[in-house]
């Protein structure tokens, strides 16, 4: 890693909720946000749920976005590392976005070592104990063929649908997010402790779950939970000797 340069990771930001003008603010404010670290920035990571829904037909992505995809491209363009994941609400981002914009795409946890420091990074849907009936849902909309049933429905229908099934979903989850379920109930921390005893990595970094979490696992990894850009404004970054867990004010 380059001398003063940082690493920032962020999660969960969901723009389209819940409409186009309030929506505008969140994305403002992100905008703004990427313009005050692209000065000492060498890899940003986002990691899932950038938008409450995306689905993309082959010829047409959901319309709105303009200004902050156009700002993740310049950062893309001015060579600092753009790493995008897809999260559950935002699983069907396939090339456009990643062509358009210069950034890599993940759709499954990652690994990567900086400064001898270990990684393990992903979203954070789907792992740990539980959680059956979302993990087969997953796996459903995961399927190349209903992927193409999917698309074989009009844009207009297709994707007004889809927003009113998200929203369900995101009304249900968002209520328990904001409750802290202890270290011996709480799923990411369960996983994590479980791929300790397989490999070791020094941070363990999920989004997801909606609520900032710094938690240590044991005395050399951490578990830290990325929050949101509904209400925390939350984010973290590795200025190559240590990770902290921010809030942008």
């Amino acid at each position: 890693m380059q001398k003063k340069k940082h690493i920032y990771f962020a999660s969960d930001f969901h723009f389209g909720i819940p409409n186009t003008a309030e929506s505008k603010v969140r994305e403002t404010k992100f905008i703004q946000w990427l313009e005050e670290i692209k000065h000492d920035a060498s890899e940003i990571f986002l990691l899932g749920d950038l938008f409450d829904f995306w689905f993309e037909y082959k010829t047409v992505v959901p319309k709105g976005y303009v200004r902050v995809l156009g700002k993740i491209a310049e950062l893309s363009d001015a060579g600092i590392k753009i790493h995008l994941f897809t999260g559950n609400h935002d699983m069907w981002i396939f090339d456009y976005l990643p062509t358009e914009l210069g950034a890599t795409l993940y759709r499954n946890p990652i690994k990567k070592t900086w400064n001898n420091k270990t990684f393990f990074i992903g979203h954070g849907d789907g792992l740990g104990p539980g959680d059956h009936g979302y993990k087969f849902i997953k796996k459903v909309f995961a399927n190349a063929f209903c992927q193409w049933l999917f698309a074989r429905l009009h844009p207009n229908f297709g994707i007004r649908l889809a927003h009113f099934f998200s929203g369900k979903s995101r009304a249900m989850n968002l209520s328990k997010d904001a409750i802290f379920l202890g270290n011996d109930k709480e799923w990411l921390v369960q996983f994590c402790r479980e791929e300790l005893k397989k490999e070791h990595s020094d941070y363990f970094i999920f989004g997801h779950r909606h609520l900032p979490l710094d938690i240590s696992l044991n005395e050399q990894s951490r578990y830290i939970n990325l929050g949101d850009w509904i209400s925390h404004f939350t984010y973290a970054v590795f200025d190559g000797e240590k990770l902290e867990l921010k809030k942008y004010v």
